[in-house]
Protein backbone atom coordinates (compact mmCIF):
# COMPACT_ATOMS: atom_id res chain seq x y z
CA UNK A 1 0.00 0.00 0.00
CA UNK A 2 1.21 3.57 -0.66
CA UNK A 3 2.40 5.46 2.42
CA UNK A 4 0.07 7.97 4.04
CA UNK A 5 0.61 11.70 3.61
CA UNK A 6 2.10 11.94 7.10
CA UNK A 7 4.64 9.26 6.20
CA UNK A 8 5.80 11.11 3.08
CA UNK A 9 6.84 14.31 4.86
CA UNK A 10 9.17 14.96 7.81
CA UNK A 11 7.40 16.38 10.87
CA UNK A 12 10.36 18.51 12.00
CA UNK A 13 13.64 19.82 10.63
CA UNK A 14 16.13 17.01 10.15
CA UNK A 15 19.68 17.18 11.51
CA UNK A 16 20.75 15.06 8.55
CA UNK A 17 18.87 17.43 6.28
CA UNK A 18 20.60 20.45 7.76
CA UNK A 19 23.98 18.76 7.36
CA UNK A 20 23.16 17.98 3.74
CA UNK A 21 22.31 21.64 3.07
CA UNK A 22 25.73 22.57 4.37
CA UNK A 23 27.29 19.85 2.25
CA UNK A 24 25.47 21.22 -0.81
CA UNK A 25 26.88 24.68 -0.14
CA UNK A 26 30.41 23.28 0.21
CA UNK A 27 30.10 21.19 -2.92
CA UNK A 28 28.75 24.13 -4.91
CA UNK A 29 31.67 26.29 -3.84
CA UNK A 30 34.16 23.55 -4.67
CA UNK A 31 32.92 22.97 -8.23
CA UNK A 32 31.97 26.50 -9.21
CA UNK A 33 34.98 26.90 -11.49
CA UNK A 34 34.41 23.48 -13.05
CA UNK A 35 30.81 24.01 -14.15
CA UNK A 36 31.67 26.01 -17.25
CA UNK A 37 33.97 23.21 -18.44
CA UNK A 38 31.23 20.63 -17.90
CA UNK A 39 28.86 22.75 -19.98
CA UNK A 40 31.45 23.11 -22.74
CA UNK A 41 32.22 19.38 -22.77
CA UNK A 42 28.55 18.47 -22.64
CA UNK A 43 28.62 16.05 -19.71
CA UNK A 44 28.60 16.08 -15.94
CA UNK A 45 31.58 13.86 -15.04
CA UNK A 46 31.16 10.68 -13.05
CA UNK A 47 33.23 12.06 -10.18
CA UNK A 48 30.78 14.94 -9.80
CA UNK A 49 27.88 12.50 -9.64
CA UNK A 50 29.74 10.49 -7.02
CA UNK A 51 30.43 13.65 -5.03
CA UNK A 52 26.72 14.53 -4.99
CA UNK A 53 25.87 11.00 -3.83
CA UNK A 54 28.61 10.99 -1.16
CA UNK A 55 27.24 14.25 0.22
CA UNK A 56 23.90 12.55 0.83
CA UNK A 57 22.03 14.80 -1.59
CA UNK A 58 20.38 12.24 -3.86
CA UNK A 59 18.04 11.00 -1.12
CA UNK A 60 17.80 14.29 0.68
CA UNK A 61 14.05 14.31 1.27
CA UNK A 62 13.49 10.54 1.47
CA UNK A 63 12.68 9.09 4.91
CA UNK A 64 15.65 7.68 6.83
CA UNK A 65 14.18 4.16 6.66
CA UNK A 66 14.68 4.30 2.89
CA UNK A 67 18.24 5.61 3.11
CA UNK A 68 17.40 9.30 2.93
CA UNK A 69 18.10 12.29 5.16
CA UNK A 70 14.46 13.02 5.97
CA UNK A 71 14.94 16.65 4.96
CA UNK A 72 12.08 19.12 5.08
CA UNK A 73 10.92 20.78 1.86
CA UNK A 74 12.70 23.96 2.94
CA UNK A 75 15.97 22.07 3.47
CA UNK A 76 15.61 20.36 0.10
CA UNK A 77 14.97 23.74 -1.51
CA UNK A 78 18.01 25.41 0.01
CA UNK A 79 20.27 22.54 -1.04
CA UNK A 80 18.92 22.69 -4.59
CA UNK A 81 19.39 26.48 -4.69
CA UNK A 82 23.06 26.09 -3.77
CA UNK A 83 23.65 23.65 -6.62
CA UNK A 84 21.39 25.50 -9.04
CA UNK A 85 23.41 28.66 -8.49
CA UNK A 86 26.50 26.89 -9.84
CA UNK A 87 25.40 24.30 -12.40
CA UNK A 88 22.05 23.45 -13.92
CA UNK A 89 23.11 19.85 -14.52
CA UNK A 90 23.89 19.34 -10.83
CA UNK A 91 20.44 20.64 -9.99
CA UNK A 92 18.92 18.44 -12.70
CA UNK A 93 20.57 15.37 -11.18
CA UNK A 94 18.78 16.00 -7.88
CA UNK A 95 15.56 16.77 -9.72
CA UNK A 96 15.30 13.63 -11.85
CA UNK A 97 16.49 11.33 -9.07
CA UNK A 98 13.98 12.93 -6.71
CA UNK A 99 11.13 12.74 -9.23
CA UNK A 100 11.45 8.98 -9.58
CA UNK A 101 11.95 8.48 -5.85
CA UNK A 102 8.93 10.63 -4.99
CA UNK A 103 6.70 8.66 -7.36
CA UNK A 104 7.85 5.35 -5.89
CA UNK A 105 7.52 6.57 -2.32
CA UNK A 106 3.94 7.65 -2.92
CA UNK A 107 2.68 5.00 -5.35
CA UNK A 108 5.20 2.16 -5.43
CA UNK A 109 4.60 -1.16 -3.70
CA UNK A 110 6.54 -2.19 -0.62
CA UNK A 111 8.89 -4.40 -2.62
CA UNK A 112 9.52 -1.64 -5.15
CA UNK A 113 10.33 0.87 -2.42
CA UNK A 114 12.62 -1.60 -0.62
CA UNK A 115 14.46 -2.42 -3.84
CA UNK A 116 14.83 0.98 -5.42
CA UNK A 117 14.67 3.79 -2.87
CA UNK A 118 17.87 2.97 -0.95
CA UNK A 119 19.69 2.46 -4.25
CA UNK A 120 18.45 5.82 -5.54
CA UNK A 121 19.30 7.57 -2.27
CA UNK A 122 22.85 6.24 -2.22
CA UNK A 123 23.50 6.88 -5.90
CA UNK A 124 24.04 3.18 -6.51
CA UNK A 125 21.39 3.53 -9.21
CA UNK A 126 20.61 6.62 -11.28
CA UNK A 127 17.11 7.22 -12.58
CA UNK A 128 15.57 8.82 -15.63
CA UNK A 129 11.98 10.01 -16.07
CA UNK A 130 10.87 9.07 -19.58
CA UNK A 131 7.62 10.91 -20.32
CA UNK A 132 8.02 13.40 -23.19
CA UNK A 133 7.46 12.26 -26.77
CA UNK A 134 7.59 13.98 -30.13
CA UNK A 135 3.82 14.46 -30.10
CA UNK A 136 3.41 14.66 -26.30
CA UNK A 137 5.21 17.47 -24.51
CA UNK A 138 3.00 19.56 -22.26
CA UNK A 139 0.06 17.33 -23.25
CA UNK A 140 1.31 14.12 -21.67
CA UNK A 141 -2.15 12.60 -21.97
CA UNK A 142 -1.26 12.13 -25.64
CA UNK A 143 1.65 9.73 -25.05
CA UNK A 144 1.78 6.94 -27.59
CA UNK A 145 4.20 4.53 -25.93
CA UNK A 146 2.44 1.19 -25.48
CA UNK A 147 2.68 -1.03 -22.42
CA UNK A 148 1.08 -4.39 -23.17
CA UNK A 149 0.71 -7.65 -21.28
CA UNK A 150 1.84 -10.61 -23.40
CA UNK A 151 0.68 -13.15 -20.81
CA UNK A 152 4.08 -13.46 -19.15
CA UNK A 153 5.51 -9.98 -18.93
CA UNK A 154 4.83 -6.34 -19.74
CA UNK A 155 6.08 -5.23 -23.14
CA UNK A 156 7.12 -1.59 -23.64
CA UNK A 157 7.23 -0.13 -27.16
CA UNK A 158 7.73 3.52 -28.03
CA UNK A 159 10.11 6.46 -28.24
CA UNK A 160 10.89 9.07 -25.59
CA UNK A 161 12.68 12.39 -25.97
CA UNK A 162 14.69 14.74 -23.79
CA UNK A 163 15.32 12.28 -20.96
CA UNK A 164 17.57 14.01 -18.44
CA UNK A 165 20.57 11.79 -17.59
CA UNK A 166 19.13 9.31 -20.06
CA UNK A 167 22.64 8.58 -21.36
CA UNK A 168 23.67 6.82 -18.15
CA UNK A 169 20.57 6.12 -16.08
CA UNK A 170 20.21 2.63 -14.63
CA UNK A 171 16.41 2.65 -14.55
CA UNK A 172 13.68 4.63 -16.27
CA UNK A 173 10.25 5.51 -14.97
CA UNK A 174 8.36 5.27 -18.26
CA UNK A 175 4.97 6.81 -18.88
CA UNK A 176 2.98 4.81 -21.41
CA UNK A 177 -0.49 3.64 -22.26
CA UNK A 178 -2.45 0.44 -21.81
CA UNK A 179 -6.01 -0.33 -22.80
CA UNK A 180 -6.95 0.80 -19.28
CA UNK A 181 -5.31 4.20 -19.76
CA UNK A 182 -2.00 5.88 -18.93
CA UNK A 183 0.39 3.68 -16.96
CA UNK A 184 3.87 4.07 -15.46
CA UNK A 185 6.39 1.25 -15.35
CA UNK A 186 9.99 0.86 -14.19
CA UNK A 187 12.30 -0.28 -16.99
CA UNK A 188 15.85 -1.32 -16.14
CA UNK A 189 18.24 0.22 -18.64
CA UNK A 190 20.15 -3.00 -19.35
CA UNK A 191 17.12 -4.81 -20.79
CA UNK A 192 17.32 -5.81 -24.48
CA UNK A 193 15.54 -3.51 -26.89
CA UNK A 194 16.59 -0.14 -25.41
CA UNK A 195 18.49 2.26 -27.67
CA UNK A 196 19.93 5.52 -26.32
CA UNK A 197 20.61 8.45 -28.63
CA UNK A 198 22.79 11.06 -26.87
CA UNK A 199 21.73 14.68 -27.33
CA UNK A 200 24.35 17.41 -27.55
CA UNK A 201 24.51 21.10 -28.40
CA UNK A 202 21.01 21.89 -27.13
CA UNK A 203 20.15 25.38 -25.88
CA UNK A 204 20.70 24.71 -22.18
CA UNK A 205 21.48 22.03 -19.60
CA UNK A 206 24.25 20.83 -21.88
CA UNK A 207 25.95 18.82 -19.14
CA UNK A 208 22.82 16.92 -18.10
CA UNK A 209 23.59 13.86 -20.28
CA UNK A 210 20.26 14.14 -22.08
CA UNK A 211 19.21 11.34 -24.43
CA UNK A 212 16.37 10.28 -26.69
CA UNK A 213 15.28 6.70 -26.01
CA UNK A 214 13.71 3.97 -28.10
CA UNK A 215 11.97 0.99 -26.50
CA UNK A 216 11.61 -1.89 -28.99
CA UNK A 217 9.38 -4.47 -27.35
CA UNK A 218 11.25 -4.27 -24.07
CA UNK A 219 10.01 -6.96 -21.69
CA UNK A 220 9.81 -6.22 -17.95
CA UNK A 221 8.25 -8.11 -15.02
CA UNK A 222 4.67 -7.26 -14.08
CA UNK A 223 5.90 -6.20 -10.64
CA UNK A 224 7.61 -3.23 -12.31
CA UNK A 225 4.21 -1.62 -12.79
CA UNK A 226 3.88 1.43 -10.51
CA UNK A 227 0.30 1.94 -9.25
CA UNK A 228 -2.73 0.34 -10.95
CA UNK A 229 -3.25 0.70 -14.72
CA UNK A 230 -4.94 3.96 -15.62
CA UNK A 231 -3.25 5.97 -12.85
CA UNK A 232 0.07 6.52 -14.59
CA UNK A 233 -0.55 10.18 -15.46
CA UNK A 234 -2.94 11.44 -12.79
CA UNK A 235 -1.12 9.77 -9.91
CA UNK A 236 2.40 8.48 -10.60
CA UNK A 237 3.56 11.05 -13.16
CA UNK A 238 1.72 13.82 -11.33
CA UNK A 239 3.71 13.22 -8.15
CA UNK A 240 6.96 13.08 -10.12
CA UNK A 241 6.21 16.32 -11.98
CA UNK A 242 5.14 18.10 -8.79
CA UNK A 243 8.46 17.20 -7.17
CA UNK A 244 10.24 18.30 -10.32
CA UNK A 245 8.55 21.72 -10.36
CA UNK A 246 9.49 22.30 -6.74
CA UNK A 247 13.18 21.60 -7.29
CA UNK A 248 13.26 23.52 -10.56
CA UNK A 249 11.76 26.51 -8.73
CA UNK A 250 14.48 26.44 -6.09
CA UNK A 251 17.17 25.85 -8.70
CA UNK A 252 15.95 28.98 -10.49
CA UNK A 253 16.14 30.92 -7.22
CA UNK A 254 19.80 29.91 -7.02
CA UNK A 255 20.35 30.94 -10.64
CA UNK A 256 18.77 34.36 -10.12
CA UNK A 257 20.71 35.00 -6.93
CA UNK A 258 23.98 34.06 -8.64
CA UNK A 259 23.33 36.27 -11.65
CA UNK A 260 22.35 39.19 -9.44
CA UNK A 261 25.54 38.82 -7.40
CA UNK A 262 27.70 38.66 -10.54
CA UNK A 263 26.00 41.70 -12.07
CA UNK A 264 26.28 43.77 -8.89
CA UNK A 265 29.96 42.91 -8.46
CA UNK A 266 30.72 43.81 -12.07
CA UNK A 267 28.80 47.08 -11.84
CA UNK A 268 30.62 48.07 -8.65
CA UNK A 269 34.11 47.48 -10.06
CA UNK A 270 33.87 48.11 -13.79
CA UNK A 271 34.91 51.68 -14.61
CA UNK A 272 33.79 53.26 -17.86
CA UNK A 273 34.71 56.82 -18.77
CA UNK A 274 36.13 57.33 -15.32
CA UNK A 275 32.82 56.37 -13.68
CA UNK A 276 31.87 52.97 -12.20
CA UNK A 277 28.97 51.31 -14.01
CA UNK A 278 27.07 51.46 -10.73
CA UNK A 279 27.12 55.23 -11.02
CA UNK A 280 24.77 55.12 -14.01
CA UNK A 281 21.09 55.38 -13.23
CA UNK A 282 20.05 52.88 -15.89
CA UNK A 283 22.41 50.24 -14.51
CA UNK A 284 21.06 50.83 -11.01
CA UNK A 285 17.55 50.41 -12.39
CA UNK A 286 18.46 47.03 -13.91
CA UNK A 287 19.99 45.90 -10.63
CA UNK A 288 16.97 47.05 -8.62
CA UNK A 289 14.51 45.20 -10.82
CA UNK A 290 16.64 42.09 -10.62
CA UNK A 291 16.83 42.34 -6.83
CA UNK A 292 13.05 42.55 -6.55
CA UNK A 293 12.45 39.68 -8.98
CA UNK A 294 14.95 37.51 -7.12
CA UNK A 295 13.49 38.27 -3.70
CA UNK A 296 9.97 37.58 -4.96
CA UNK A 297 11.04 34.24 -6.43
CA UNK A 298 12.64 33.19 -3.15
CA UNK A 299 9.58 34.25 -1.15
CA UNK A 300 7.25 32.21 -3.35
CA UNK A 301 9.58 29.20 -3.22
CA UNK A 302 9.62 29.47 0.58
CA UNK A 303 5.82 29.68 0.58
CA UNK A 304 5.65 26.52 -1.51
CA UNK A 305 8.04 24.78 0.89
CA UNK A 306 5.88 25.77 3.86
CA UNK A 307 2.75 24.52 2.10
CA UNK A 308 4.39 21.20 1.22
CA UNK A 309 5.52 20.71 4.81
CA UNK A 310 1.90 21.05 5.88
CA UNK A 311 0.31 18.96 3.13
CA UNK A 312 2.41 17.81 0.17
CA UNK A 313 -0.65 16.64 -1.74
CA UNK A 314 -2.46 19.95 -1.25
CA UNK A 315 0.37 22.28 -2.23
CA UNK A 316 0.34 21.75 -5.99
CA UNK A 317 -0.77 25.27 -6.88
CA UNK A 318 1.76 26.93 -4.58
CA UNK A 319 4.44 24.83 -6.26
CA UNK A 320 3.24 25.80 -9.75
CA UNK A 321 3.23 29.47 -8.73
CA UNK A 322 6.78 29.19 -7.35
CA UNK A 323 8.10 27.46 -10.45
CA UNK A 324 6.36 29.95 -12.75
CA UNK A 325 7.71 32.97 -10.89
CA UNK A 326 11.20 31.62 -10.25
CA UNK A 327 11.77 30.49 -13.84
CA UNK A 328 10.63 33.88 -15.09
CA UNK A 329 12.89 35.60 -12.59
CA UNK A 330 15.89 33.46 -13.56
CA UNK A 331 15.39 34.35 -17.22
CA UNK A 332 14.90 38.07 -16.57
CA UNK A 333 17.78 38.41 -14.09
CA UNK A 334 20.16 36.43 -16.31
CA UNK A 335 19.16 38.64 -19.24
CA UNK A 336 19.92 41.81 -17.26
CA UNK A 337 23.15 40.35 -15.90
CA UNK A 338 24.43 39.71 -19.42
CA UNK A 339 23.38 43.24 -20.37
CA UNK A 340 25.30 44.75 -17.44
CA UNK A 341 28.37 42.60 -18.05
CA UNK A 342 28.31 43.53 -21.73
CA UNK A 343 30.91 41.71 -23.80
CA UNK A 344 32.17 39.99 -20.64
CA UNK A 345 28.76 38.37 -20.29
CA UNK A 346 29.07 36.86 -23.76
CA UNK A 347 32.45 35.24 -23.21
CA UNK A 348 32.64 31.43 -23.10
CA UNK A 349 32.27 30.00 -19.63
CA UNK A 350 30.74 33.05 -17.99
CA UNK A 351 28.05 32.01 -15.53
CA UNK A 352 25.52 34.70 -16.49
CA UNK A 353 25.69 33.70 -20.16
CA UNK A 354 25.36 30.02 -19.34
CA UNK A 355 22.39 30.69 -17.08
CA UNK A 356 20.86 32.92 -19.77
CA UNK A 357 20.60 29.79 -21.92
CA UNK A 358 19.60 27.47 -19.09
CA UNK A 359 16.88 29.79 -17.81
CA UNK A 360 14.84 29.53 -20.99
CA UNK A 361 14.87 25.76 -20.64
CA UNK A 362 13.72 26.14 -17.03
CA UNK A 363 10.68 28.04 -18.24
CA UNK A 364 9.67 25.20 -20.53
CA UNK A 365 10.36 22.03 -18.51
CA UNK A 366 7.89 20.60 -15.99
CA UNK A 367 5.13 22.76 -17.49
CA UNK A 368 5.44 25.84 -19.73
CA UNK A 369 4.43 29.33 -18.46
CA UNK A 370 1.21 29.13 -20.45
CA UNK A 371 0.24 25.81 -18.88
CA UNK A 372 1.08 27.20 -15.44
CA UNK A 373 -1.09 30.24 -16.06
CA UNK A 374 -4.06 28.04 -16.91
CA UNK A 375 -3.53 25.99 -13.74
CA UNK A 376 -3.27 29.09 -11.55
CA UNK A 377 -6.30 30.74 -13.13
CA UNK A 378 -8.40 27.57 -12.80
CA UNK A 379 -7.58 27.36 -9.10
CA UNK A 380 -8.42 31.03 -8.62
CA UNK A 381 -11.75 30.70 -10.41
CA UNK A 382 -12.69 27.58 -8.43
CA UNK A 383 -12.03 29.49 -5.22
CA UNK A 384 -14.21 32.33 -6.48
CA UNK A 385 -17.08 29.93 -7.22
CA UNK A 386 -16.84 28.43 -3.73
CA UNK A 387 -16.95 31.89 -2.17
Amino acid sequence: MPPTVSETRPSAPSDLGASAVGAAAELAAAVRDEAARWDEQGALPDEAVRAVAAAGLLGLDLPARHGGAGATPAQLGEAVAHLGGVCGALRALLTVQGMTAAALLRWGGEEQRARWLPALASGERLAGFAATEREAGSALAEVGTRIEDDGERLVVTGAKRWVTFGQGADVFLVLGRTDAGPTAVLVEADRPGIVREPVSGQLGLRAARIAHLTFDRVRVPRENLVAPPGLGLTHTAAVALDHGRFTVAWGCVGMAEACLADAAEHAAHRVQGGVPLAGHQLVRSLLARSAVDTAAARALAERAAEARAGSPLGAATETVVAKYAAAGAAKAVADRAVQILGSAGCEPGVRAGRFYRDAKVMEIIEGSPQVAELHIADRLLRQGVRR
